[in-house]
């Protein structure tokens, strides 16, 4: 299970025009903003951009230019892949150790969509046990009751992080995980697959 929210994409245009920068080919670039203010690829730049895609990494330096700022809430099982992509992305996330005990536990914050009838038993006990652990903790402010809530939580558990990654990020991360077996990341490359000019400069390369 896996959430994304409050997507933005920004600085196709200094991306491009930086693009030009090597053959001071910028009299060719054709791109616009429309009437709602988005920016539109013309016919030249997104040749120019294509190829530069298919020329690999070396030449797409403007991909690492165009920028993504997305919130994902996700099981940590996920995030633990994730954190593989250090380089060039940022994450703030929300705080397990100083948060965990000011919401109630509810089985909506873990992933259970893959499990069987008797693990969702399981799982929905550990919930309450949590639950009641967290109240406990509330009220007693006791490290014992804390550590309980850190130590047995499972890495089905959700976590949200602001993340803002470039569409070189999104390359190597969609060719490295579209066929993964975990669930989230052929959903995240689902997500990849709708942002602006996914198709032509990360999907179709």
């Amino acid at each position: 299970m896996i959430q994304f929210t409050n997507n933005s994409v920004y600085n196709f245009e200094h991306a491009l025009r930086g693009a030009r920068n090597p053959l001071n080919s910028w009299a060719k670039s054709d791109s616009y903003y429309d009437d709602k203010k988005r920016y539109v690829l013309g016919a030249n730049d997104l040749d120019l951009a294509k190829r530069l895609c298919k020329a690999g990494s070396d030449h797409r330096k403007f991909m690492r230019q165009i920028l993504v700022s997305i919130d994902i809430n996700a099981p940590l099982y996920w995030w633990k892949e994730y954190d593989t992509y250090k380089v060039g992305t940022t994450a703030n996330s929300t705080s397990t150790m100083h948060r965990i005990h000011t919401k109630p536990f509810e089985l909506s914050d873990f992933s259970y969509d893959r499990l069987t009838e008797e693990s969702l038993v399981i799982l929905q006990s550990l919930v309450d046990y949590f639950e009641a652990i967290r109240i406990s903790y509330n009220e007693n402010k006791s490290k014992e009751d804390w550590y309980q809530l850190i130590q047995l939580l499972p890495s089905s558990y959700h976590q949200l992080r602001t993340c803002t990654l470039s569409y070189e990020n999104l390359f190597n991360m969609y060719h490295s995980r579209k066929k993964h077996k975990l669930l989230e990341w052929r959903e995240f490359c689902r997500w990849v697959e709708k942002l602006p000019y996914a198709k032509e400069l990360i999907v179709e390369i």
